[in-house]
């Protein structure tokens, strides 16, 4: 060894060597950060990763340009999303499928992309005010240094920033081009109980928020081992507050579960699971075939004498004069409740004048004397699935999608009260339980379960039965109420008010994408009690709105910053 090279320059220029190899390709990084990240969510549902993944992917930003930012943000958002949605390549459309699967990929990798780039120009700001020389670090090759540099004040308000810059742009994705709240961050801890109690004041969003601040502040500490291996306090004073708030947490949702009374009255309905394959639906020649499948099913579950027959979505062919007799006929001989989910139309007057036929994804009620006494019309409805956007002006549209036509939104939830027993509920239809700020319309103090009646035969056996019967899940938790399911292929199931999924379908061999009925026992509210609404069902989107607020903000100090140092 030379003289002038002692063993602590050897471990510095090792350390140095290090990072150079580890950042070497951030966007390789970056993309199996977002691998990392889409095996959090179900199927895999490997919840820890949720815990880590966020700060993996900001980190590979640490030191670069504004613009190598964004471009590494979004590569791990196409890692994630590509992976996460490939259900979508199931679609019987091919080319539709596959358009669709790489362009919702592409948008909502925008996200993360705009996450990282902006998690670190807040980082300048941050920095700003004790050493102007840190404000380079969106340029500087030595980022890492830099970081390091910072105090532990100045990184733990970091930590809480990204966060809240996460659930804000969460909150955007919700709502942006009529919204797709799919797999927020918060829903990969499903089934840590306790944790997830949090969202009955907070919303999802609640849990995306700790899981982020975690995740920011782990990785954080990971550098600074590298750089001190020696400081045993390291851990405490960067993993402790956020360490602290997330046992809140947890003592919080322990609580929660003391407060579960046995249930006063149930409600028994059967599930009915057809099965029937998205071509089918599509094929006019089969609806007899798939009519007397459903009756059969039907047959079968009505032995057990439920109190209220339940078929899903999309699972009635078209009504003509014979179909409907049979239906009304099978309600009065079994003298059975019955709901289920068909298309209706209305007549209406158009807006240029004239009439119009307006057509409607519907759910109905029907009382056991085979009369219909409610109907909900759904109203947030799937683009490109029940309506085409802009194709009045661009009629090439339409070749993108399979439908032929397009559906009308309803004007509002709609009660459905049952009288024997006496139980109330309100329906959801197809992805409607993924948007936690409507969800909460169709709740009110005498509502004793919501019922999603859903279509999943459109993506085979892949995870997004699964992964919309987790966002159901949330909504359970979000207004303090049991969720009742019934799909076409699964996931047919009902999840307690604390987000648990209490029992789901399977067959023997336990394929839960398979034909049957589910027989379930759903707790009722006592006769003329009122259920104590949740802070969420209150209140809303507090939480969210005040994450966009704070990001909106930082958005502007930012700027404001860059400005100032640009002048000097």
């Amino acid at each position: 060894m030379p003289r002038d090279l002692c063993p602590k320059d050897l471990v510095s220029a090792m350390k140095s060597l290090l990072f150079k190899r580890i950042f070497l390709n951030r966007y390789l990084l970056a993309a199996i950060a977002g691998l990392v990240l889409a095996a959090a969510f179900p199927k895999l549902s490997v919840a820890g990763f949720a815990w880590i993944a966020p700060g993996l992917i900001l980190f590979c930003g640490i030191g670069q340009t504004g613009r190598q930012k964004f471009w590494i943000g979004f590569a791990a958002g196409v890692a994630h999303f590509l992976v996460s949605l490939y259900w979508l390549l199931s679609i019987p459309f091919p080319a539709g499928a596959v358009a669709g699967w790489l362009a919702l990929s592409a948008y909502l990798s925008l996200y993360p992309a705009v996450w990282v780039w902006l998690c670190w120009r807040v980082f300048s700001r941050l920095v700003t005010e004790s050493e102007p020389a840190l404000v380079q670090a969106d340029s500087d090759s030595r980022g890492a240094e830099i970081f390091l540099r910072t105090t532990w004040k100045q990184r733990a308000v970091w930590a809480i920033a990204c966060a809240a810059i996460w659930v804000a742009l969460e909150m955007v994705m919700a709502r942006m081009f009529s919204g797709f709240p799919w797999n927020f961050l918060g829903i990969t801890q499903y089934k840590i109980l306790p944790l997830i109690q949090i969202s009955s004041f907070t919303g999802v969003y609640g849990v995306s928020f700790l899981l982020v601040w975690f995740a920011v502040s782990l990785c954080t500490t990971g550098c600074l081992l590298v750089q001190k291996p020696q400081s045993s306090r390291v851990w405490f004073a960067e993993i402790a507050v956020p360490g602290i708030v997330v046992a809140l947490v947890f003592n919080f949702g322990l609580n929660q579960f003391k407060r579960n009374d046995p249930p006063a009255r149930q409600l028994k309905v059967a599930l009915v699971q057809p099965s029937i394959p998205q071509t089918l639906i599509f094929d006019p020649s089969q609806g007899d075939t798939r009519f007397e499948r459903l009756i059969e099913l039907s047959e079968k579950a009505l032995a057990e004498k439920p109190d209220v027959l339940i078929w899903p979505e999309a699972s009635m062919p078209p009504l003509d004069e014979a179909k409907f007799s049979t239906i009304t006929n099978l309600i009065v001989t079994h003298h059975v409740w019955m709901i289920f989910g068909a298309d209706d139309a209305a007549i209406r007057e158009a807006p240029g004048g004239g009439l119009e036929t307006n057509y409607f994804n519907s759910s109905f009620l029907f009382a056991p004397g085979g009369r219909a006494v409610a109907t909900y019309r759904k109203r947030r409805l799937v683009i490109f699935g029940e309506y085409v956007p802009l194709v009045r002006w661009l009629p090439f549209m339409k070749w993108l999608t399979p439908i032929d036509g397009g559906f009308t939104p309803g004007e509002g939830p709609v009660p459905f009260q049952i009288e024997s027993p006496r139980a109330r509920t309100t329906t959801l239809i197809c992805f409607e339980d993924a948007f936690p700020q409507y969800v909460r319309e169709h709740v009110e103090t005498d509502t004793d379960f919501l019922l999603n009646l859903t279509n999943d035969g459109w993506f085979g056996n892949g995870a997004a039965q699964w992964q919309q019967a987790v966002n159901a899940a949330f909504r359970a938790v979000e207004n303090g109420l049991p969720m009742v399911r019934c799909t076409n292929n699964g996931l047919t199931c009902w999840i307690d008010k604390f987000g648990r999924l209490r029992k789901f379908y399977s067959d023997e061999t336990g394929d839960v994408y398979s034909r049957g009925f589910l027989i379930a026992e759903i707790p009722l509210l006592p006769l003329g009690e009122k259920r104590e609404p949740t802070f969420y069902r209150l209140h809303g989107d507090w939480f969210g709105w005040s994450c966009v607020t704070a990001a909106v903000a930082l958005c502007f100090l930012s700027r404001k910053s860059r400005v100032v140092t640009k002048s000097t």
